[in-house]
């Protein structure tokens, strides 16, 4: 392991972990200064902007060490943005936490906000006008905004998580390691999609089954994909696949950055993008419906609840779902149907009416946080549908129900039935 003097701090980041700029950042310093050391960086890089997930609570941990900065005059020096709380502040009924952690669970929010940081309370800060330029440094947490800022963007972070994250923000630096080097983006593995039939990969659940694949055999590494359509200028069809797509992978395997040759920004050709000894795996159509079915542990097709928006639904998702349920019937009185989506895209969704469709056939909309991380859903709930790989990935052990996947219009179309529908045309 390097020694100590492996890392050259600039006089800015010696002044900042010698106290001169106050106790709070000195503190957040020698966080990223132990990273540092860890990872054998030999230098920091100063980042345009953090997302914080810290603010979910998950115990008093979390809450002592960011009230403590808050009481040593902490502030952010980048902008920050704020992951998913433990509570919906706008809508406070439906989130049935116990005494705790709606105390403990809005402290922590609070201290949040009192840190400078943004509360869009959102896992998709992309959608709420957090959008980093290609190329910029940036300490971005929560796992599926690492895929998609790294990716679908083209900007540079690393896997940051609950201390490192506020402490980047606070510091405005993080270890010069990781997915910030170029050398590290390079793809080890490249999957092929040519054989997969194109009405298969027009349909929105192959992009949760590809990322759910994609989870399994990259794990850690870095991807190419070859043979997939794509546009990042056709007003959100893309980025959504993409978003699904990267936010099941980083579940399922831990990746925080693929490259889909020809749309994304670092891969105009395969060969900008390839490491040396890369190996291509070829993808059936087989391959996908077996890595949706991974994502399926419901054995029957009794339903009890649909959960949509995970990561949080954005405005063209509420499009699409407004055009499922127009002149339809209403939602079965025997499935709760939740949409989780962020403050931002709630309002503009509101403004064009797709919130209203969603109400008026029975379903309700939570923002702030998520029905997989809090609890939301009622007791005795026992499967869920819902389009969401992340959301089927965790669900299952976070609250001990089954999930089935499905494509926007299944879960539609099961919620109107009250029992779980799925087309099987096109898998074969």
């Amino acid at each position: 392991m390097p020694g100590d003097d492996a890392l050259a701090l600039t006089a800015e980041e010696e002044s900042m972990l010698a106290g001169e700029q106050g106790p709070a950042t000195a503190m957040c310093m020698r966080l990223i200064v132990g990273v540092a050391r860890a990872n054998g960086a030999e230098r920091l890089v100063p980042i345009e902007s953090a997302h914080a997930d810290g603010c979910l609570y998950h115990g008093v941990a979390g809450l002592e060490f960011t009230e403590r900065l808050v009481s040593l005059g902490a502030r952010v020096r980048v902008r920050t943005t704020l992951n998913v709380g433990s509570l919906d502040l706008l809508h406070p009924g439906l989130v049935r936490a116990g005494a705790e952690v709606t105390e403990n669970g809005r402290r922590l929010m609070d201290a949040h906000v009192a840190l400078g940081c943004e509360p869009i309370w959102s896992c998709a800060p992309y959608q709420s006008g957090h959008r980093p330029a290609a190329g910029s440094h940036v300490a971005w947490a929560e796992s599926n905004a690492i895929a998609f800022v790294n990716s679908v963007l083209g900007a540079r972070t690393d896997r940051y998580g609950d201390f490192i994250d506020i402490a980047a923000g606070i510091t405005g630096r993080v270890p010069y390691s990781g997915l910030h080097l170029q050398g590290n983006r390079t793809a080890a593995l490249v999957l092929d999609f040519a054989a997969v039939p194109a009405a298969l990969l027009d349909d929105d659940v192959a992009w949760p089954s590809i990322g759910a694949l994609l989870g399994e055999l990259a794990g850690t590494r870095v991807a190419a994909l070859t043979g997939l359509p794509g546009d990042l200028n056709d007003g959100g069809v893309t980025e959504d696949r993409l978003k699904a797509l990267g936010a099941t992978a980083a579940s399922a395997g831990g990746v925080a950055l693929f490259h889909v040759v020809g749309v994304t920004p670092e891969a105009p050709t395969l060969d900008a993008v390839l490491a040396p000894g890369a190996t291509t795996v070829p993808v059936t159509a087989h391959d996908l419906r077996r890595a949706r079915d991974r994502l399926s542990s419901a054995a029957t097709t009794s339903l009890d609840a649909v959960s949509l928006g995970t990561p949080h639904f954005s405005l063209s998702e509420f499009a699409a779902l407004a055009r499922e349920l127009r002149d339809g019937p209403p939602f079965a009185s025997s499935v709760d149907v939740f949409v989780s989506t962020s403050r931002a895209v709630l309002a503009e969704a509101q403004a064009r009416g797709y919130a209203d469709a969603v109400r008026d056939a029975g379903g309700r909309i939570l923002t702030d946080t998520c029905t997989y991380v809090t609890p939301v859903l009622r007791d005795g709930i026992r499967t869920v549908m819902t389009n969401s790989g992340k959301w089927a990935w965790y669900a299952p052990a976070n609250l001990g129900i089954d999930t089935v996947l499905g494509s926007l219009a299944e879960c539609v179309a099961s919620a109107r039935a009250g029992r779980v529908v799925r087309d099987e045309r096109l898998w074969g």
